[in-house]
């Protein structure tokens, strides 16, 4: 039976015309292309070429055999692209989870400039509560996730804090303490307030910096997204404390963010699961992900003389 070998040869004489050119593309020597040639012929029972003046003219049935071996050499060539597709993270599939604020930030420009380079990678992105991401990270149904620290985070997973930020006042540009480049706690007990619904993650850090500088706000809407609270506050309906990186995404005529003092410090985890091997594709988009942040970090800065981080 013939092997690969006598395929491989025969395919580059066709292709290149001589058994010198042929020699020179598989990187051998010339008798040794013309000893497997002789082998192949003799294995196939049949002849591939005739010489003509030191020329191999195909054979009818040379012609008939080569388009069934080109696209075994084709769809060679196929795997071995893909396999540098695979190796530069440029193909396969992301599968994301990340708390609700990061899913509709900075995370998605992220995906859509790691995309840009790489069309051919699928991205599923789970938008959910942070105890919710680090339970889709811990049983394989998302790769990577992005979420709030919280107590009682599963041993199953391994967690890198990429994010240190901070809750500020989102209120229209009009208001009263929007004046000030840090707004203090205690300032804000004579008006409306915005925060999140008492079964949030980012709630338990508000409250507790509430009650630590004796301040007992008027809530006058609780919402379970930070988005919806920037959208309350530029209608009017108090000031927001809220995670404000979403402003480094969205615009919002007329609204502004402070920080405030003290500092409701928070840390964003990206969040694998533990012991799991990473993925070239993923590890690819971390790279994406960290500029990303870094970004809009400088943007923050610019726009309102902080960047929002707290140690």
């Amino acid at each position: 039976m013939i092997n690969f070998r006598h395929l491989e040869v025969f395919h580059a004489i066709m292709r290149t015309g001589s058994i010198t050119a042929a020699a020179r593309s598989l990187h051998v020597s010339q008798p040794a292309v013309s000893e497997m040639l002789k082998q192949a012929e003799s294995r196939m029972k049949i002849q591939l070429f005739e010489r003509t003046g030191g020329r191999l003219i195909p054979t009818a049935e040379a012609r008939a055999l080569f388009p069934d071996v080109a696209a075994v050499f084709g769809r060679l060539d196929a795997v071995d692209r893909q396999v540098q597709d695979l190796a530069g993270g440029r193909l396969g599939n992301l599968s994301l989870a990340a708390a609700f604020p990061i899913a509709n930030g900075y995370l998605t420009k992220a995906v859509a400039n790691f995309l840009q380079s790489r069309p051919s990678v699928q991205v599923a992105l789970q938008s959910l509560t942070s105890p919710q991401v680090a339970e889709r990270v811990a049983i394989g149904e998302a790769e990577l996730g992005l979420a709030y620290n919280y107590e009682s985070l599963s041993k199953a997973v391994e967690a890198e804090v990429v994010v240190h930020s901070a809750i500020a006042c989102v209120l229209p540009e009009t208001h009263p303490l929007a004046k000030y480049e840090e707004i203090d706690l205690k300032d804000l007990t004579p008006y409306p307030i915005i925060t999140y619904l008492p079964q949030a993650v980012l709630r338990g850090y508000v409250d507790r910096a509430l009650a630590d500088a004796g301040v007992a706000p008027v809530v006058s809407v609780q919402v379970s997204l930070s988005l919806t609270g920037i959208m309350m506050s530029y209608y009017g309906a108090g000031i927001a404390l809220v995670e404000p990186y979403l402003l480094t995404s969205l615009t919002f005529p007329g609204l502004v963010a402070r920080p405030l003092r003290p500092y409701i410090g928070l840390k964003t985890l990206l969040i694998r699961a533990a012991g799991a091997p990473r993925s070239l594709v993923a590890n690819e988009f971390v790279v994406e992900l960290k500029k990303t942040i870094y970004e809009s970090q400088e943007r923050l800065l610019q726009t309102y003389g902080t960047a929002f981080t707290a140690d």
